[in-house]
């Protein structure tokens, strides 16, 4: 899905055109609170975001987004050739900056090289908040090392890790002393629009809790706050 949030009407039309015809999906905004909405809720893989909007700047809309925790490639379209507003745009968040008048052919070139940088730049990611380029790092005394997915325990004894619980160790890690709701951590390790039952997120705690217990160590310090969520006391690594 493209979403194109263009105040022209016509123009925006052009360009659901075009691109639907190169075999895209589209959706045209007019504002930016609607498109923002759209993405509290809903996915899209690119946004035609013109830098003059009626209700606020294209610059502060991409900033209420990165706010938010909303990521999206983004390619700004203005009439303004200055140098300055595509640094602004760049410095933002934005992917790419085309000036209008542009040809259709050139738009669509430029959202197909924007889309393949995208997926290349998470070629990295296990899943939302943990990326094989993480340092490795200590946890009820075992150590995770994300670029081998595994955990190294006490003896030497090593332990290969799936992408969701690595993700739930790299949260709990980064976020001690900390009481972290169920909602908030199936957003940080599977995204922000993933289907996911708290029970399917417990059953992953538990089989955590269990790997450490099978290795000799107390997982008590990774609580459960019934009917909250969880929290990480890292104060056993100490003992």
């Amino acid at each position: 899905m493209i979403l194109i949030v263009e105040d022209d009407a016509e123009l925006a039309r052009l360009i659901s055109e075009q691109l639907e015809s190169a075999g895209m999906h589209t959706q045209v905004y007019h504002r930016a609170a609607n498109v923002l909405r759209y993405l509290k809720n809903s996915f899209a893989n690119l946004m035609l975001l013109d830098v003059n909007l009626p209700d606020q700047t294209g610059f502060s809309l991409v900033e209420d987004l990165r706010n938010q925790n909303i990521s999206i490639p983004i390619i700004f379209l203005t009439a303004n050739d200055s140098e300055t507003d595509r640094v602004r745009g760049l410095d933002v968040g934005a992917d790419d900056y085309i000036t209008k008048p542009f040809s259709f052919a050139e738009l669509i070139a430029r959202i197909h090289a924007v889309l393949r940088r995208a997926e290349t730049a998470h070629d990295l990611d296990i899943t939302k908040n943990a990326s094989l380029a993480t340092e490795p790092f200590q946890f009820l005394g075992a150590t995770i090392n994300p670029k081998r997915m595994e955990i190294k325990f006490p003896k030497g004894k090593n332990q290969k890790i799936g992408r969701k619980e690595l993700g739930i160790l790299a949260y709990m890690y980064n976020n001690p002393d900390t009481v972290i709701t169920r909602r908030t951590l199936i957003h940080a390790v599977w995204g922000i629009h993933a289907d996911v039952r708290s029970r399917s997120l417990d059953q992953y705690i538990v089989k955590v809790r269990a790997l450490f217990s099978k290795h000799g160590l107390d997982p008590s310090g990774f609580k459960t706050i019934h009917g909250v969520g969880y929290i990480y006391n890292p104060k056993p690594d100490a003992k």
